[in-house]
């Protein structure tokens, strides 16, 4: 369950960066989760990781006005 969330947060963070969205980011959510999962426990917290610092830096992009 967690491994899906996380999936569907990796999935929305690159849609967004390549602005594609949708369900291009859906696809890349799916193949990072199955990479992740191979990975193990260290992939979680890297595909977590990663979804937690864009969410930190769009919030603080958007506190300081940009």
């Amino acid at each position: 369950m967690i491994g899906r969330i996380i999936s569907a947060l990796v999935g929305r963070e690159m849609g967004r960066r390549d602005g594609s969205g949708g369900a291009s980011g859906a696809v890349k959510g799916v193949v990072a989760m199955g990479l992740m999962r191979r990975m193990g426990p260290l992939g979680m917290i890297l595909g977590g990781g990663y979804a937690a610092k864009k969410a930190y830096d769009r919030n603080r992009a958007r506190k300081s006005g940009y």
